[in-house]
Order: structure tokens, then sequence, then C-alpha cells
């Protein structure tokens, strides 16, 4: 049984269930940033931050809200789906917030860094940034929360008993001792 969780089953397949959809979701952010475009030009790697951002602010504010959208949406998922996988309900909230923006910030950065090989693609240290808000406001807005009705959930549900499943101990009749003249008669030549 994994920390607080009311049957072992249920974590099993809490688990399981974010490792599937983890897996999927990684699958469809690789084929979105990691395929080739086919464009005619490609412009220069953004490595200053906000300027790509100011620069969709300078187009409206549906184009602005459209792309500065696309960034914070593209892994925010992670911000639920790592901490689902990891199965721990009796965490530190802030820990918890920590290891996921570490972890999507990190899995942001490789994206990028790999960008520079894709043919279409550019790097934007804009989207190292929104991909890594989006991750932490997923996380706050419904990790703790889950967590909580999930403690709820497993402290209303009675804990199984030790010996639910297993029945009862066997038990082995006593055999008695042999006479002691009979064990020192075998032991004689």
């Amino acid at each position: 049984m994994r920390q607080g969780w009311g049957d072992g089953n249920v974590a099993f397949r809490v688990r399981a269930a974010g490792g599937v959809l983890l897996v999927a979701h990684l699958l469809l952010v690789g084929w979105l940033t990691l395929r080739p475009l086919d464009v005619p030009w490609v412009s220069a790697a953004n490595l200053h931050p906000f300027a790509g951002i100011r620069a969709d602010l300078a187009l409206g504010p549906l184009q602005a809200a459209r792309r500065i959208g696309e960034g914070l949406l593209l892994l925010a998922p992670l911000g639920v789906l790592l901490p689902m996988v990891g199965g721990k309900l009796s965490v530190s909230p802030l820990g918890s917030l920590a290891r996921t923006v570490a972890a999507g910030a990190l899995l942001s950065l490789g994206i990028e860094l790999l960008q520079t090989g894709v043919p279409g693609q550019i790097v934007d240290v804009d989207s190292l940034l929104l991909n890594t808000v989006g991750v932490a406001l997923a996380h706050v807005a419904v990790v703790p929360a889950a967590r909580v009705r999930l403690r709820r959930r497993a402290e209303r549900t009675p804990a199984p008993r030790e010996d639910a499943h297993q029945g009862t101990t066997p038990t082995i009749t006593r055999v008695g001792l042999a006479p002691q003249s009979d064990a020192l008669r075998a032991s004689r030549p």
C-alpha cells in the first residue's frame, strides 16, 4: 500500500492510467514540436526572454492570445500527469510543485535543444518560459484539490483487516515426544 491509498489496486490503476496518458501526451508533443516543417524561410532563434511575447502582443489581442495560449497549454498536462504517475497522496505541496515544475522545465529545454536540428523549427526561449508556467499553473489548479479529495475518500473507506484475505492460520497438531526408552534404543547398535 502506498502513502494512504485505501486499496493498493486503486493506486496501481491510477499510476498505470497516469503512465499511459503521460506517454501518449509526450508522443503528441514530440510529433507537434519535432517534426520537420516545409517552410520557405525560417526566422532566427529567439534567445532574448519576453521578446517573442512582446512581438506576439504587437500582432493584436487575438493572435497574441492564441500564440501565448499554445505556449502555456503545450506541456500543461504534465503538471497533473507527473504527480499522478508518482502516485503519492501525502507529500509536501511545495515540494511536489517544485519537482513537477523542474521536470517540465527540463523537458521543455530538451525539446528546444532538439529543435536546433529539425528543419523548419526554431528555438525560442519564450516557449521554454511559457511551457514551464503552463506546467506550474496546471499543477496548482488541479493537484492539491485532487489529493485532498483522494485522501478524504481513502479515510472514508474502512481499512482492510489483516486476515481478511488470508483466512485463519492453520494449526499443526502437536506430536508427543517418544518415550525415552524408544529414543535410546534407536541410537544403540
